[in-house]
């Protein structure tokens, strides 16, 4: 039969693709698998120290302990899903405790929510023991403030020689770095002084070791220019100071409406990405500096504000596919008592009530508000105080693991699918969305909301396939 395409044809719109296709590859590598924190807690340079991390989670332990001492009260604190339910009395409370301390999985099927308290009440517990803090920021922008030359040079200095401590005894959390002064007219000198005193002496008392993951954080970004300003100065450092090519990376904040729509009307952000010569691993969102330059009043700059729903799906658009991190604010409503007792006297009973309201009042915010992050996509956010940090833990948790079974089944059942399906050519039709169930649990592991091999028995996926990160790679595996 007569074809109405010739091989030269067809090779010349093969040519035609080849570089664009190649180019828009490059440009969306899409997601690596990696483990992305699932907060930054950030303070003050000024009083940072090696064994932050732990003394944080010590703190989120006894507010839990004084606040929440048991997981239905919990539960009930943060407004976990069927809370209403759970006994109250300690019988009742007791009991369902020694149902889940003999077979949990029965309590799953039994009473689920009773099960969900629990599950997340002790995975909540145990990540606190061990690993209270995955991100954090030393910081030198608002959490810092502006103070004398003199001061800010030996903060830099003492807080890296603090990190070279951490890293020495292995008290740094798995992310740590620093954020510096906005490159504004300003601020900008003393911005890149305290980064280029700050990395030279951390690999002064390192002998040119960095942590890992180690990350430079670059606020209030309105200009491509202060991006290409920031990757040119790491640039130059890294081998000055004998450090890797490309071993300095930067994080953008997102904080001004003109970092979102340029003065055309254009999207600032992939312009951001383009000037940062491949060093930008992540965008951060800052919820209350973008709702103040929105013109919206102090009592309604929350994260759940329909004005930072439109910035951070802008983010989203344009970095979509990336491999850019994206990162949603904090919630600045803090779980504090406003009541402390005073030296040789006791609080009232009114008094304890009141505390424990106003720091319930907090978890159910700050739970709220991650909930709302986590079903934007937004799988990262900022902390301001220990007392959030069992609420950070436990809405994650329970994002991942509300979600756990109907995930299971369907990758399940793609794998088991593309096994036996026939393959046009190398796509198979669910592979976006088998894509995103494996994401799921990749993150669901990452953040400790499930184990490993949970997810294993659960999917029929192994640990290798699973860590492979690519769905069509397990396709391809399944179908040999």
């Amino acid at each position: 039969m007569k074809t109405s395409l010739s091989d030269s044809a067809v090779q010349s719109a093969l040519r035609i693709l080849e570089g664009p296709s190649a180019a828009f590859a490059r440009r969306y590598p899409g997601e690596t698998g990696r483990r992305q924190p699932v907060h930054v807690v950030y303070g003050g340079a000024h009083l940072f120290r090696a064994g932050i991390s732990r003394r944080l989670g010590d703190l989120a332990l006894a507010t839990l302990g004084e606040f929440a001492p048991d997981a239905f009260t919990f539960a009930r604190a943060i407004g976990l899903p069927g809370a209403g339910a759970l006994p109250k009395s300690g019988k009742q409370a007791a009991a369902a405790e020694r149902q889940f301390a003999k077979s949990s999985e029965k309590l799953r099927i039994e009473n689920r929510a009773a099960w969900m308290a629990q599950t997340i009440y002790s995975r909540v517990l145990e990540k606190l023991q061990r690993e209270p803090v995955e991100d954090f920021r030393i910081d030198f922008e608002d959490g810092y403030g502006n103070r004398p030359d003199a001061e800010e040079d030996q903060h830099a200095k003492l807080a890296a020689e603090e990190v070279a401590k951490g890293l020495g005894d292995g008290s740094l959390p798995p992310f740590i770095g620093i954020r510096l002064k906005p490159f504004s007219p300003e601020l900008r000198d003393r911005s890149i002084r305290t980064l280029n005193l700050f990395v030279s002496a951390l690999c002064d008392a390192t002998r040119g070791r960095l942590p890992a993951n180690f990350v430079v954080t670059l606020p209030k970004v309105v200009i491509p220019e202060q991006m290409a300003a920031l990757a040119h100065l790491l640039d130059a450092m890294e081998p000055a100071l004998g450090l890797e090519k490309g071993s300095l990376r930067f994080e953008m904040m997102i904080e001004t409406t003109q970092a979102i729509l340029d003065e055309r009307g254009e999207s600032s952000l992939p312009r951001f990405l383009d000037a940062s010569g491949g060093r930008c691993i992540a965008a951060h969102f800052g919820t209350y500096d973008y709702t103040a330059s929105c013109s919206i009043t102090a009592a309604y700059q929350v994260m759940d504000h329909p004005a930072c729903d439109f910035a951070k799906h802008m983010m989203q658009v344009a970095f979509a596919g990336t491999g850019i991190w994206l990162s949603d604010g904090a919630t600045n409503v803090l779980p504090t008592p406003p009541h402390r007792a005073e030296k040789g006297k006791r609080l009232t009973r009114a008094q304890r009530e009141e505390n424990r309201e106003a720091v319930h009042r907090a978890w159910r915010l700050h739970y709220g508000h991650i909930q709302h992050s986590l079903v934007s996509a937004y799988y990262q956010g900022w902390d301001l105080h220990p007392a959030q940090l069992p609420t950070r833990y436990a809405a994650v948790f329970s994002f991942f693991l509300e979600g756990l079974d109907s995930a299971a089944a369907r990758l399940k059942n793609f794998v088991e699918k593309a096994a036996k399906a026939t393959l046009v050519g190398d796509v198979f039709d669910d592979a976006a969305t088998g894509q995103g169930l494996l994401n799921f649990f990749l993150r669901a592991i990452n953040c400790g909301a499930i184990g490993e091999a949970e997810a294993e028995r659960l999917t029929g996926v192994t640990l290798e396939e699973l860590h492979s990160g690519s769905f069509l790679k397990i396709l391809k595996n399944r179908t040999k």
